[in-house]
């Protein structure tokens, strides 16, 4: 398994100043592994992606990426690894042909004609191919950002927020995809806030502040986290809105969050969060279902149990 590893680094660390923007991290990532990077703006999820892939150079940590080492073989990594960011960083007034184009000439791609034609097929381009880059949409330009990620073969791809923004539709297709690409052996790093999102990943870590608090399979994380969650549904919004204000802050309540016509009472503490809920369970026009614990109720105790690092 140790030779599968992409990315086997330790004490990842980084600094801006005097704050610590990656926290001692430590990650292994093995070959077609689609891994998910979760957590608030600021946690350092962009910036442990660039220290991984070369931009950045760490202050402290070691390790390697695609078997070369972090702090001295950072050019060879840049060479093997596709990198889209959270913005649209192509040219706006040329064609999706030119804009691939463009980067097949970066890259010094042979046959870069045929390799440009190649993308544009692959990613179902070809009817938008002449059409100018500032014209498409979110979901389109998001497949010509994938296409120039991937055109000069890379071992490692990383996407960094790459479906703000997106309708569902276009979301789902390009998650569709990432699983080909990542069955053919490419090894995915994704950041997202989206959970059905981080659902999809065969594994994912949650950065808060810099700090690595939590990593696994969607389902490891969950139950690691020991919550038990309530679902409650009423008759009326303002019975809902009333029992969320009441139960919000009581001794043995971690989490209440609305979704729509029901609320998320959730807990770590089994005893104390029966307690708190007990004068409410036999309340008119109250419905209680115990219920499993969501990715979602997961991230937002970790956002309420994490410090901000600019404090």
């Amino acid at each position: 398994m140790q030779n599968d590893l992409v990315i086997d680094v330790k004490g990842l660390t980084k600094l801006f100043g005097a704050r610590k923007v990656v926290d001692n991290v430590d990650m292994q990532v093995a070959r077609g592994e689609i891994y998910g990077f979760l957590g608030p703006n600021g946690s350092g999820k962009t910036t442990t992606i660039r220290l991984l892939c070369g931009l950045l150079t760490p202050d402290a940590g070691t390790g390697t990426c695609l078997g070369y080492d972090i702090l001295t073989e950072s050019p060879k990594i840049k060479l093997e690894v596709g990198y889209m960011t959270q913005k649209f960083s192509l040219y706006e007034d040329l064609s999706i042909r030119e804009n691939l184009d463009f980067i097949a000439r970066i890259y010094q791609l042979p046959d870069r004609r045929d390799a440009v034609e190649a993308s544009i097929e692959k990613l179902n381009l070809k009817a938008r191919a002449d059409q100018l880059a500032g014209t498409l949409s979110g979901g389109w330009k998001q497949r010509l950002a994938l296409a120039s990620c991937i055109m000069h073969k890379p071992k490692l791809l990383l996407l960094d927020e790459p479906t703000a923004g997106v309708d569902p539709k276009a979301r789902r297709e390009f998650w569709d995809e990432i699983h080909e690409l990542a069955d053919d052996g490419l090894t995915v790093l994704v950041s997202t806030h989206y959970m059905d999102e981080a659902e999809r990943c065969h594994k994912i870590c949650y950065l808060a502040y810099g700090q690595l608090l939590a990593r696994g399979t969607a389902n490891e994380v969950i139950n690691a986290s020991h919550l038990r969650t309530w679902t409650v549904t009423a008759t009326s919004q303002k019975q809902i809105h009333r029992l969320a204000r009441d139960l919000n802050g009581r001794a043995g309540v971690d989490i209440v969050a609305p979704f729509g016509t029901t609320l998320h009472v959730s807990g770590t503490d089994t005893n104390a969060l029966n307690r708190a809920i007990t004068p409410y369970r036999n309340d008119a026009g109250l419905t209680w279902a115990e219920d499993q614990p969501t990715l979602e109720d997961v991230f937002i105790l970790m956002m309420k149990q994490s410090a901000d690092n600019f404090q």
